[in-house]
Order: C-alpha cells, then sequence, then structure tokens
C-alpha cells in the first residue's frame, strides 16, 4: 500500500528531510508504508550533490544542502512538492527507469490540464515549449521549465522527488540559475494562464500514480545490481 499526506500550511524544509529520513528507515525495516508526501514549502533554495556556486547568484532567501542529485532550485509557496518514498527494492533497482516514471507521472498530470511536458535530453525535469516567446540565439525554440526532479535513494527507498509550479512567483527564480541551465526560463500552469488550484493538480497526480507505478508495486523493469544513485533537477 501507498499512504497520501497532503501537509497543512508550509512546511519548513529542514523538517520535511528529518521526516523523510524517518519514513524511509522505517520503509526499508517493514515497519511503515510506502509514502506520497505533498507539501508547500516556504520560499528558499537548495543546492544538490552537483550545485556550482556560481549558478547561487543572489541568496535572496535562505540556502540548504540537500542531499539528492542536481543543482540549484527554488522552492516556495505555489510550488507542489511531491516528496516520494518508494521502496525499490520490488518495484526494481533502476534508478533512471524510476527517474523516467517521475517524469511520465508529471506529463500525464500535466495532459489533464492540456499541457503538453516534454523531456529534454541533458535536461532532467519536465519542459514546456513555448513557440510564443523568442528563440534562443542559435534560432533553438525557448523551453520553460515546469517541474524539477531529484531524487535521493537510501538503502534502493527513494526520498526528495518532485517540484511542479502551479501558481509560485517566478521572479524568486532571479536568484539563481535553476538547475544550472541558462538561456530557457522557468513557467507555472497559472503562468500559462490556466486556472488551476493545488488541489486540482493534487487530483491530477493521485489519477496517474497507479497507471505509471502500477498498484501492486511491480512496475516491469528488470532488477539490476550495483551501488545507488541520484538523477539530477
Amino acid at each position: 500500500m501507498v499512504e497520501w499526506i497532503t501537509a497543512q500550511g508550509l512546511t519548513g524544509y529542514d523538517e520535511a528531510v528529518s521526516f523523510m529520513e524517518a519514513r524511509v528507515a522505517a520503509i526499508h525495516a517493514g515497519q511503515a508504508d510506502e509514502l506520497v508526501w505533498l507539501v508547500e514549502h516556504p520560499p528558499l533554495y537548495t543546492a544538490g550533490t552537483s550545485a556550482r556556486d556560481g549558478d547561487l547568484l543572489e541568496a535572496r532567501f535562505p540556502v540548504h544542502v540537500a542531499g539528492r542529485g542536481g543543482q540549484y532550485t527554488y522552492h516556495g509557496p505555489g510550488q507542489r512538492i511531491v516528496y516520494v518514498m518508494l521502496d525499490l527494492n520490488r518495484r526494481g533497482r533502476d534508478v533512471r527507469a524510476f527517474v523516467a516514471r517521475l517524469e511520465a507521472w508529471v506529463i500525464a498530470a500535466l495532459a489533464e490540464f492540456g499541457v503538453t511536458g516534454v523531456i529534454r535530453d541533458g535536461r532532467v525535469g519536465v519542459w514546456v515549449p513555448r513557440p510564443d516567446k523568442a528563440p534562443l540565439p542559435d534560432g533553438t525554440m525557448r523551453d520553460d521549465k515546469i517541474a524539477a526532479i531529484g531524487v535521493k535513494l537510501r538503502r534502493w527507498v527513494s526520498f526528495h522527488g518532485i517540484a511542479i509550479n502551479v501558481e509560485p512567483d517566478l521572479s524568486h527564480y532571479s536568484g539563481i540559475v535553476p538547475c544550472g541551465i541558462s538561456g530557457h526560463g522557468v513557467t507555472s500552469l497559472v503562468d500559462l494562464g490556466l486556472p488551476v488550484g493545488m488541489g486540482d493538480l493534487d487530483l491530477a497526480l493521485r489519477h496517474g500514480f497507479d497507471t505509471i507505478f502500477g498498484q501492486d508495486g511491480r512496475t516491469g523493469c528488470d532488477l539490476l545490481t550495483g551501488g545507488e544513485s541520484a538523477s539530477a533537477p
């Protein structure tokens, strides 16, 4: 069974990490169910394991060193944080397949609102093509990022997860180079002109979860041996 919890109000980042670490240990020990935890944070930046000092342009908000993969990202009100604590020991020890499922899950949720989310080689996360905006200097169509993904595994149980922009203050991203990628921008469901609230997105995520991850934890990916690794947002 996968438990779902929706936190009320804003959850402090350190509090969230402590909760996840305890839950991951309990899941591994067979003392707790897997969990999808839906939260919002106060404005803050997190630095993943690949964060570069030069990508922190202005520390406008508290900066937290995160154990997840990836670089700098922003969290704040109006952004749905989806912390995913799943046991890959029984879902398949394939990190790339797991990240691909997270991306597919976000894309399926966005599709419920008529938004086409895409993935791009070399850029983990979910992007929205913006033909309505000026192309990059090389003529490439601009993409705006709508969801970041960064995970960590402990004994093959996942934590951290996904950040999806519903209606955050997008100007707050100006203090960092989001995920180390310049040139492209960031967007949100409301920025795209959609009257979508947090509850609407939560419902769309619930709709797609069993399809992407399977009701019983069996997702069909092969078991792989080797160490644990993390994705980059």
